[in-house]
């Protein structure tokens, strides 16, 4: 995810929510699970599933698709003419903004060609420079980490490529990198609870320094910027730097390096070894808000078709890998979830509406932006018509591994539906409701409005420490067989979602939140 680092809320005390989950009457939890129709869908989910190809398109055909660059369109462009073929109808793009000017990195080449030539694994930064061509420097280290560094620093770095953090101590694997939820844990999440209320939580760090530093490096005469990836192994995990505002001017090149290589030039530039290295890197910058769009299609609905069940995941990557976990899985799975229901045959009496959205790598903007032009501002909280007509959105984006049950986002009264609606994939594991909120993705731009919005429970597998963010984010780290059963339980909770008598019940409305400055 996505920005994708997950917190959780407790919303409710522990005696509430044990009220919601176990005590309510039997009649109050009685649901019409169509058992025949999940037949169906299971059968066309396994028997014929599409969700590996359409990951290989997304991430080896068309690779990372950074929100503003030319990548993210074809992929798009590609997703679409897919969800057309299989008969989804209205499909679209839907532009939104501002979000600011593209970027796209076509070629990043680090070397150290003395004292001894090794070649280096580096990204660029997002919307960072690049270069005019090859260019060679000596390494200056100076692990600038406060206002008060710069005097040490000054008249020191004059045309240097500079090395800004301070290297890890690089520890040994002693454990797995990649884990599935065992019952204990699932039981955990259903209980887990972050003892900071909603909005408390608090910053120790100058947000501002980053670009002061920056400032101060630029008027040092400094060529380029470095620093460490916080993986190992020859993972780099590497985001944004640079501006995306068009009025700014690009400064110079800001390069995230394996930590390995990166501890190596480090000691040695101790050591008074000088280090020369040479860089090559293009990076194209494109006009503000082109390629900006969120991608939406629908299967119309029978007796109710003006009101709408949404699945979705962000279609928006990091530019190291492929996005294939974050999030082409989720963009795949729910791709494949529409094509199950569509090529099954099954009547659903409201519209099932996809979206999948971009800007969410750079804080939900593309979800946040359709919520505010269909159903609300969080900031007013004025409601427009289509607010009432939403019964619910379910979403994906937390890599590849296994569905395991839902966070219910403090929604107590969805609760002994969605365990109902869960029997049929409890021998696939998906065992547990968690009464919490989980954060960081697309689902929080409509509960932030009073709509009901949820995340799936998944295996984390290698998601947080291989993946999230990083170049090893590619096809080879999805889970094949897991792939396949997350579109079924996805496009179960839909149909039934779309089918049942009632929406699904919503928390009361929230207050207008303002934005803060």
């Amino acid at each position: 995810m996505s920005f994708s680092t997950r917190c959780r809320v407790r919303t409710i005390g522990l005696a509430l929510a044990f009220a919601g989950l176990v005590v309510l009457p039997l009649a109050a939890q009685r649901e019409n699970v169509d058992l025949d129709a999940i037949y169906k869908i299971k059968q066309q989910g396994f028997q014929s599933s599409h969700v590996m190809e359409i990951m290989s398109e997304l991430t080896d055909v068309y690779g990372p698709r950074l929100t503003g660059s030319p990548s993210i369109t074809k992929a798009a462009e590609w997703a679409m003419k897919e969800m057309t073929g299989w008969g989804l109808v209205n499909v679209k793009m839907e532009p939104w903004g501002p979000f600011g000017r593209g970027w796209e990195n076509e070629r990043t080449v680090v070397l150290a060609v003395a004292p001894d030539a090794f070649p280096i694994i580096g990204y660029s930064k997002a919307w960072a420079a690049g270069t005019n061509g090859p260019v060679r420097a000596e390494v200056a280290y100076a692990p600038i980490a406060s206002e008060a560094d710069f005097a040490k620093y000054t008249g020191k770095l004059k045309g240097k490529f500079v090395f800004i953090s301070t290297p890890r101590e690089i520890d040994a694997h002693f454990e797995a990198d990649a884990r599935r939820y065992t019952d204990e844990d699932l039981d955990r999440i259903a209980m887990e609870t972050d003892k900071n209320p909603r909005g408390a939580r608090r910053f120790n760090f100058d947000r501002t320094f980053p670009g002061k530093r920056m400032d101060f490096l630029k008027t040092e005469g400094a060529l380029a910027v470095f620093d460490e990836s916080r993986g190992d192994d020859g993972t780099v995990f590497v985001q944004g730097g640079g501006s995306r505002d068009p009025k700014v001017t690009p400064t110079m090149p800001e390069i995230t390096i394996a930590a390995e290589h990166y501890g190596r030039i480090v000691r040695m530039v101790e050591k008074n070894v000088p280090v020369t290295l040479e860089i090559d890197i293009k990076n194209t910058f494109f006009p503000a808000d082109q390629n900006v769009f969120n991608i939406v299609g629908e299967i119309p609905g029978t007796d109710k078709a003006d009101e709408i069940v949404m699945l979705g995941g962000h279609f928006d990557s990091w530019h190291g890998g492929t996005g294939a976990t974050d999030n082409a899985a989720g963009s795949a799975v729910m791709m494949e979830a529409m094509r199950i229901l569509k090529a099954s045959g099954l009547k659903m009496r409201r519209t099932v509406r996809i979206g999948l959205w971009s800007g969410e790598e750079q804080g939900l903007l593309g979800s946040r932006a359709y919520v505010k032009e269909h159903f609300a501002d969080p900031a007013t909280m004025q409601l427009k018509p289509e607010h009432a007509k939403l019964s619910g959105y379910f979403n994906v984006d937390n890599g590849t591994g296994a569905i395991r049950g839902v966070y219910l986002q403090g929604n107590e009264m969805v609760a002994p539906i969605f365990r109902q609606w869960m029997q049929p994939f409890r021998n696939l594991g998906m065992t547990q409701l968690s009464i919490d909120d989980t954060g960081g993705t697309d689902h929080l731009s409509f509960d932030a409005v009073g709509l009901p919005g949820f995340q799936f429970i998944q295996d984390p597998i290698d998601y947080s420490t291989r993946t999230h963010h990083s170049n090893m984010d590619v096809y080879e780290r999805i889970q094949a067989p897991d792939m396949m059963q997350n579109p079924v339980i996805v496009a179960a909770f839909v149909y039934e979602a779309a089918n049942r008598d009632e929406m699904l019940p919503r928390k009361p409305l929230p207050e207008p939140r303002p934005p803060r400055f």
